[in-house]
């Protein structure tokens, strides 16, 4: 029985592990009602270290331990809750433990567990100490060589992370070089059908692709290999990244407890994510299992190639990559959907996230939990961060700060603070005024006001942050006159409480068209009429704005009907049907705001 009670863990009391690893091999003997595994890890005293104790902590959960040697002689050790302790130790020492488990009994569904008759592993964040003693920590990276034997009549297919060493029936080996925590191992054990493709990288290498899915599933598994094949080439175009290993697995079961896991190599699916049937999937459909294959091959550099210093960088990994899935999709499909789309769930779900109780920083502090801070504010509102420093440096500058990034980190595990410091390096660019991003929770409120002096024709925008906290963000904007044409554009940066921003020679009293492409996650306000909206909704050219005052104008019809003239507004819609040639944008501008969201807008239900 677990005796230990649940402690938060800080950020600020993160230390580096006095241990390291070279490298790791495992060997599992996979039967019916128990699983042997036997680990032989490579240790060494970590060399930045100045002064250390010659003893080591290693996790483990649910493990009956059966023999535990170091350099073949029996150690001083002792087991406790949660792990094992083990003392008087030298400098650098191989260490083999052999431990049993069973997954057929692990309902956790983390660790090593049976999904439908097959084995099947989830290791992020902690899942790892369910299979054997080791230090369960991202920052720990080590090659793994993993031996599988199992029943070839039951099991035919074993599978782990890497290049595949030797196989024969019921016993392969598998050895992965690239350095990885134990969050990211993979395995997975028994009789599936495979899809088989190549793909060849940019400089010429040949990439063995394979989807392993039910036998019955397998006329749904298309789409996933071209989706595979669109993500490797759209990330050699886009990020210039090329897959490193000779093989790309995809492994679709039903009992898994996250969408995808991106396991070096050997990417793990919950079967929604991968199966599609041309007969019957939507356009939808479709469009989200490429994404999420996308995402998971994203993580091969944003997660797995340069990974987290400690869990508190969890938005390193999953913001960047979820950032990169969604201008992947951008690029292949429609830009202006794909945005109005991902603005939609972030204000309906994680500005909710923002409001409530379980409120929290894109980093947080502390946790008690790790698994609670898989969230929409580490996941979306972290891309949304991502996104923002996009606009303020360009596509190139953007650019220029990941490549440095991958040189610089390469193999590490690193914080959020690496990443953005390669993004200032890279560009000359201070971003310490923007780190309140990650620091504070909560959705920042911004008002602008606006007037225009005819005689001298200055139109003044003055904008006023309302939280407690200054941000830094960059506000995408556009100038519209009374015929509908643009007349100035760009990116103004409110890095104040208050600022008013100026723009002169301006003939008229423009129409001004704020946060093009939701370019900061916060609630804008502003004097716009009614009027204005309506204009906006039939002439501003950045669609995402469109829609955006569509959705203001609906909100305002519903919520506010009185302060809204409805034969104007339903001429202006009518006229949009009349003229709108993209069929998609008018579907979402004449799509009423979800009750989900309107439920927000209002104190009482």
């Amino acid at each position: 029985m677990n005796t230990v009670k649940p402690q938060a863990i800080y950020r600020k009391d993160y230390q580096p592990s006095a241990y390291l690893i070279r490298t790791t091999e495992l060997s599992f003997d996979l039967s019916e009602d128990e699983t042997i595994v036997s680990s032989k890890v490579h240790y060494y005293q970590n060399p930045n270290l100045t002064s250390q104790e010659p003893s080591l902590f290693l996790n483990g959960v649910n493990l009956e331990l059966i023999s535990i040697l170091i350099d073949g002689v029996q150690p001083n050790y002792q087991l406790v809750d949660e792990g094992l302790e083990i003392s008087d130790l030298a400098d650098e020492f191989i260490l083999e433990i052999t431990t049993r488990i069973h997954p057929e009994k692990n309902t956790s569904l983390n660790g090593l567990y049976q999904s439908s008759g097959n084995f099947c592993t989830q290791c992020e964040a902690h899942g790892f100490r369910q299979i054997t003693y080791y230090l369960d920590r991202p920052d720990v990276l080590s090659v793994f060589t993993v031996h599988i034997k199992a029943n070839p009549s039951h099991y035919p297919v074993l599978l782990s992370n890497g290049n595949l060493i030797s196989s024969k029936p019921g016993e392969v080996t598998w050895h992965d070089p690239s350095l990885k925590p134990c969050y990211l191992f993979a395995l997975v054990a028994g009789d599936f059908a495979v899809l088989e493709d190549t793909y060849k990288t940019i400089s010429g290498n040949e990439v063995a692709l394979k989807i392993y899915v039910e036998s019955h599933n397998i006329d749904k598994t298309q789409f996933a290999m071209d989706s595979l094949k669109r993500s490797f080439a759209w990330d050699e175009q886009r990020f210039g990244l090329e897959y490193d290993l000779d093989i790309y697995m995809i492994v679709a079961v039903d009992d898994f407890n996250m969408g995808a896991m991106e396991n070096k190599g050997l990417n793990i699916f919950n079967s929604t994510y991968v199966l599609a049937n041309p007969d019957t999937a939507t356009d939808k459909d479709f469009i989200n299992v490429e994404a999420v294959i996308g995402h998971e091959y994203f993580h091969n550099w944003t997660g797995n190639r340069v990974t987290c210093q400690d869990w508190f960088q969890l938005s390193l990994k999953e913001g960047l990559t979820v950032f990169r899935d969604q201008e992947f999709t951008s690029d292949l499909h429609s830009r202006s959907i794909k945005r109005i789309e991902d603005v939609n769930g972030l204000r309906t779900f994680q500005f909710a996230e923002d409001a409530g109780p379980m409120k929290h920083p894109v980093r947080p502090e502390s946790y008690i939990e790790m698994n609670n801070f898989y969230t929409y504010t580490v996941y979306e509102k972290g891309a949304e961060v991502i996104r923002m420093i996009h606009t303020l440096l360009g596509e190139t500058g953007f650019q220029s700060g990941m490549k440095l990034y991958f040189e610089r980190h390469d193999g590490q595990a690193v914080t959020i603070d690496d990443f953005v410091a390669a993004m200032s390096d890279a560009n000359d660019f201070d971003f310490k005024p923007f780190m309140v991003w990650y620091s504070q929770p909560g959705t920042p409120e911004v008002e602008v006001n606006t007037e225009y002096d005819t005689q001298q024709q200055i139109y003044k925008a003055t904008f006023k942050q309302k939280s407690e906290h200054t941000y830094y963000l960059p506000i995408r904007y556009g100038l519209m006159n009374q015929r509908g044409e643009e007349i100035k554009q760009g990116v103004l940066v409110l890095d104040q409480n208050q600022k008013t921003f100026e723009f002169k020679d301006i003939q008229d009293e423009p129409i001004p068209s704020w946060l093009r492409g939701f370019s900061a996650p916060i609630k804008l306000t502003s004097n716009l009429e009614t009027e204005q909206k309506i204009f906006l909704c039939e002439h501003d050219t950045d669609a995402f704005s469109r829609w955006d005052n569509a959705q203001a104008l609906w909100l305002d019809l519903i919520l506010k009907p009185n302060s809204i003239d409805e034969i104007k507004l339903f001429d202006a819609f009518e006229s949009i049907l009349d003229q709108e040639t993209d069929y998609s944008l008018m579907s979402e501008m004449l799509t009423l705001p979800s009750e989900r969201f309107l439920h927000l807008q209002v104190d009482e239900i």
